[in-house]
């Protein structure tokens, strides 16, 4: 069951870890606190810290391995695309090596390391927080977040609920994504062809059956929220929150923990 349940990334895995029983709040704060981390690390010393924190938050979630970090592998070419965008568009005055209008340097190279680690980082923290955290914890952090919008007269109650559906839609598109390209493959589509010209004519066959996926999946969820008499978020009654426990608050001193670290080395 859990295979078949974590085979997609960010759809959550039921567990009873120490991760898993945090406060969804303090789960959410905690992971803007680190994204403000990642934003701030630069240098070898401060991605070492994050990638022993990340082996630490994979061991304290329980999380299989291929859950955990799988999702980073998966993105391996939009990696490569991105550090190259860095390392051949950077604007040097001791470039390595000028083509036209390509220009390779170290400082363009270090750049291009930089955003490839952190785009890493996020994934990874994203990944773990929507593994460990249910579809009603997530919509509840969220609700939290934007609970100040009220002030100026914003609906947060919708807010909050768009953005949850929103969350959890992605690992439900990437399924159909998956079936689709499979189909195609059946059909004869190379996607694992070499040449640009033929990965891009294998593409357009699936954006439009994504497309129509996606709507009837809204379709759908818009019909079943009516049959249960969802009339809006105003009128939804919900549990009393919880006060977060210790453990809680200690979570997010190691957040706050990690990202003074990550200014100061």
């Amino acid at each position: 069951m859990r295979g078949g349940i974590g085979g997609i990334t960010g759809r959550y895995i039921p567990g009873d870890t120490l991760l898993h029983r945090l406060d969804e709040r303090a789960k959410l704060f905690g992971f803007l606190i680190l994204i403000a981390a990642v934003i701030m690390t630069d240098g070898l010393w401060g991605y070492l810290l994050m990638a022993v924190f990340l082996l630490l938050l994979g061991f304290v979630s329980g999380l299989p391995v291929r859950e955990a970090y799988g999702s980073v592998w998966r993105l391996m070419s939009f990696y490569v695309i991105v550090f190259l965008m860095n390392a051949l568009f950077f604007t040097s005055q001791d470039p390595l090596w000028h083509w036209g209008i390509f220009t390779l340097s170290r400082e363009g190279m270090i750049q291009g390391a930089n955003v490839v680690f952190r785009i890493a980082i996020v994934i990874v923290l994203s990944n773990m927080l929507m593994l460990t955290t249910s579809a009603v914890g997530i919509m509840t952090a969220l609700e939290a977040l934007v609970r100040p919008l009220k002030y100026l007269h914003l609906p947060a109650e919708e807010i909050a609920m768009i953005l949850s559906i929103a969350l959890q839609f992605i690992p439900t598109l990437l399924e159909e994504s998956d079936t689709i390209r499979k189909a195609q493959i059946a059909r004869g589509a190379r996607f694992e062809s070499r040449k640009l010209h033929e990965k891009a004519m294998a593409m357009i066959p699936m954006i439009v059956p994504i497309f129509l996926a996606a709507f009837r999946r809204a379709d759908e969820l818009s019909v079943a929220m009516e049959a249960r008499g969802y009339r809006g978020a105003k009128n939804r009654t919900a549990k009393k929150a919880k006060g977060m426990t210790g453990s809680s608050w200690a979570a997010l001193l190691v957040c706050a923990a990690i990202c003074a670290a990550e200014v100061l080395i």
